[in-house]
């Protein structure tokens, strides 16, 4: 009697499992250009191309020959800091701060067309479709959330990211060549953080997750670069004394130089 009650639990977990899973009617395909970026000392950005296709099975509504596609590509989390500065007996000081915990140090969301055209409010938000519904952790005091979008130190986190190319929007970056057959680019600034990137890919069809998978791509350093991070996570104090030993290396042979008889 007690086997059979386990069966039957374990069954329904199942059941509401797949219940949560998007139909399998269609499976997407993909591929990134590089897999492996290499950060060079003379390295001034790029761009990498992801392409793709979506396959159909015997389960694809005929009537399904229209889709929405909605790319996710997110850097290595850590935390950050804004502050808010403000002018006080003629200089400017931090008044306030506010720490933004494992959020994405770089952040790209591309499609075909917006997002209120792909999807409802509700999805958008569900799915996280766009900068604005992205969730970005704070630390609010004593407390952690993800504020509304146009709080004040929220939207300035996310203006500065972009002014430096590490969070993007474009809702006309995806191009689909043929009606399952896609691609888009994926720009890398040259202040691109090091790490493991993953991307997420999400195809919709009038409004509903029909389909989604995930491939990934790693930048690294190369070289004397590489060499010097190495060794300052991995020694230290090794590491620390070399910088002193450097600095005042530096400095004597400046004192040479530069010095006067």
């Amino acid at each position: 009697m007690t086997a059979r009650l386990v069966l039957i639990a374990s069954l329904v977990l199942i059941g509401i499992a797949c219940a949560g899973e998007p139909a399998r009617a269609e499976r997407l395909i993909v591929s990134v250009s590089n897999h492996r970026v290499t950060v060079t000392p003379n390295y001034s950005g790029e761009e990498l191309v992801l392409f793709g296709s979506v396959e159909k099975d015997g389960a694809t509504p005929a009537d399904r020959t229209t889709y929405d596609l909605v790319v996710t590509v997110m850097g290595p989390r850590a935390d950050m800091v804004t502050r808010r500065k403000e002018r006080r007996f003629g200089i400017w000081i931090n008044t306030d701060y506010r720490q933004f915990l494992q959020v994405p140090s770089y952040l790209a969301l591309f499609s075909n067309r917006p997002f209120d055209d792909i999807a409802s409010p509700e999805v958008e938000r569900r799915q996280q479709l766009g900068l604005n519904n992205v969730l970005l952790t704070q630390r609010v005091g004593t407390d952690y959330a993800d504020v509304v979008p146009n709080d004040a130190f929220r939207s300035a986190f996310v203006r500065l990211r972009k002014q430096h190319g590490l969070y993007r929007e474009d809702t006309a970056a995806v191009t689909f060549l043929t009606p399952t057959l896609f691609r888009t680019g994926i720009p890398l600034p040259a202040e691109v953080p090091i790490g493991t990137y993953d991307v997420e890919i999400k195809l919709f069809s009038r409004g509903t997750l029909v389909a989604r998978t995930e491939t990934a791509f790693e930048i690294v350093k190369v070289g004397f670069e590489q060499f010097v991070a190495t060794n300052a996570r991995s020694n230290g104090f090794i590491y620390g004394l070399a910088t002193v030993a450097m600095a005042l290396m530096s400095g004597w042979m400046a004192s040479i130089v530069f010095r006067k008889d």
